[in-house]
């Protein structure tokens, strides 16, 4: 992990009734160390996405304070206009991040 560029860390995520993102609950990176949790609505998260930040999905590693087990990185695509948030390439034209957890 010490090595890669991470704006913020998914925890879990939370689907509407249409398959969109409707809230992530994460971490984002403040400096050296990583903020409390905190809930990002799709919004949110499309803004930062958008900006470039780079986020991953993972865990905290219990009592290793901001350190994280990383999976894959969250992408942001266009498809026929509208953008999509996936953690990993696919043909699904909705949101789709598989390896978060719900909650």
């Amino acid at each position: 992990m010490a090595n890669k560029k991470i704006d913020g860390v998914i925890e879990a995520v939370r689907y509407n009734s249409e398959g969109l993102v409707e809230l992530v609950r994460g971490y984002e990176k403040r400096g050296p160390v990583y903020s409390d949790r905190i809930l990002f609505t799709r919004d949110q998260l499309l803004q930062r996405l958008r900006t470039g930040k780079k986020f991953y999905v993972g865990e905290r590693i219990p009592l290793l304070a901001s350190t994280f087990k990383l999976g894959n990185p969250i992408s942001l695509s266009d498809s026929t206009g509208f953008e999509v948030i996936q953690s990993e390439a696919s043909r699904i034209i909705r949101d789709y991040i598989p390896d978060a957890p719900l909650f």
